[in-house]
This record gives structure tokens, C-alpha cells and sequence, in this order.
């Protein structure tokens, strides 16, 4: 009879040093961003050109809530992180960039704090980090990504994984075509109940963003998600 079993390449001395790197940059990562206080989360394109009017929004969302004290969180790159990243200078508030090592060469944008930009080689981390700090999600308009972002935080939250915390989405047309969906064929299967469409807001108004963010925790205690 032919052994047909499968094998590791991989030893477990390399697995035990891998676990090492990854803790350090959950260390490193609790350890600074607990020192910058309370932050939004803002998600969207990359892809978003600097005359799109999308770019203009994050922005100006970007400096209303860095005026009301929050620090403003991205994932550091071009598009609609550096619009926020760019809109939280403007207002002289937080600029936070989560950058990811890639194979491909990436540059993080020039609007983020320079003692308040991480470079992160695991997305994992990378995700608690976005999800921890964050007292609010604002999402963009964006691709797979921005989806990931939305899909994962919801999740967490459905789950109370992570405490409820404001999940906006900016862009009604954007938007709607999904939330129809997630109405109309993951409700009607009753794949999730009606009052998890509760964690979703959806406005093109930067005024109501910030709005809905003050009215919450003008009753709920500013704290890290868990």
C-alpha cells in the first residue's frame, strides 16, 4: 500500500518564531494606538481621484470630526484614506495610516502624523487595529475591500464581538443597490434578523455623519471596542 500522508514542510521552530512576530505587532500596535484616544475609522477606494467628489467628502467628513476631538483612522494609502487623512490635517486633528507591507511597491500618503503611521506586515493585525480604536465606521464609496471592511465589522458586531458602535454609509446611491439586496434576498431567507439592519446607517450628509457619532455617545462612554 502507497503512504499517501501529507507533510508539513515547514518546522515547528519556524511556526514558534512566526507566533513571536506576530504578537509583536499586536504589542506594538495596542501599545501606540491606545495612546492616541478615541478615533473614527473612515474606509473607501483607493482608487478615488483627487477631483471626484468623493475625495472632497472624506475630506471635509474628515476635519468635522477631528473638530468634535476625534483622531481619524485609514489605511494610509492613496484615494479616500488620504482625503480623510488629508481632512484631519486641515483641522489640525489625529492623522492616523495603518500601511500594509505588499510585494508590490506602496507609498503611504503624505497627510498622516509621522509618530502616527504604522506599517503592519500581517493584515490580521492590521484589521484588529481598525476595528479596536475605532468609536465609529464610516464607509465610503469602494470595492471588495471597503466591502470586507463593512462585512467584517457588521459581523462583529452582530456577533457582540465588538460593542455597537456607529456603522454609517455614505452614498445613498451608492449604496442602495446592496442594502436592497440585503433586504430583499438575505432577510426574506431569513439569513439575518430584522433588527441587524439596525447597526446600518446610510446618509450623503457629512453634517449627519458626525450627528449620528455625537448623539450616540452623548449616551454612551468613549471606550476601546474590547
Amino acid at each position: 500500500m502507497t503512504n499517501k500522508e501529507k507533510r508539513w514542510s515547514s518546522t515547528k521552530a519556524e511556526s514558534s518564531w512566526f507566533m513571536f512576530k506576530i504578537m509583536s505587532e499586536f504589542v506594538e500596535g495596542f501599545d501606540r494606538l491606545n495612546e492616541i484616544g478615541p478615533c473614527v475609522s473612515i474606509f473607501g477606494s483607493s482608487r478615488t481621484k483627487r477631483d471626484h467628489p468623493h475625495y472632497q467628502l472624506s475630506c471635509e467628513i474628515a476635519q468635522l470630526l477631528c473638530k468634535e476631538g476625534y483622531g481619524l483612522i485609514t489605511g494610509g494609502g492613496p484615494g479616500i484614506m488620504e482625503s480623510a487623512n488629508k481632512g484631519a490635517q486641515l483641522s489640525k486633528g489625529k492623522s492616523v495610516g495603518l500601511g500594509i507591507q505588499l510585494p508590490f511597491e506602496t507609498e503611504p500618503n503624505d497627510f498622516i502624523d509621522p509618530d502616527k503611521l504604522f506599517n503592519f506586515r500581517f493584515f490580521f493585525v492590521r484589521k484588529v487595529m481598525f476595528v479596536k480604536y475605532a468609536q465609529a465606521f464610516v464607509l465610503m464609496p469602494g470595492g471588495f475591500g471597503t466591502l470586507d471592511e463593512l462585512f467584517e465589522v457588521l459581523t462583529l458586531t452582530q456577533t457582540k464581538k465588538i460593542d455597537k458602535v456607529p456603522i454609517i454609509l455614505v452614498g445613498v446611491s451608492y449604496w442602495s443597490g446592496i442594502l436592497d439586496w440585503v433586504k430583499g434576498t438575505m432577510l426574506e431567507h431569513q439569513y439575518i434578523s430584522a433588527e441587524d439592519l439596525d447597526l446600518i446607517h446610510l446618509t450623503d450628509s457629512k453634517e449627519e455623519v458626525v450627528k449620528i457619532i455625537n448623539d450616540f455617545y452623548s449616551i454612551i462612554e468613549l471606550k476601546p471596542n474590547f
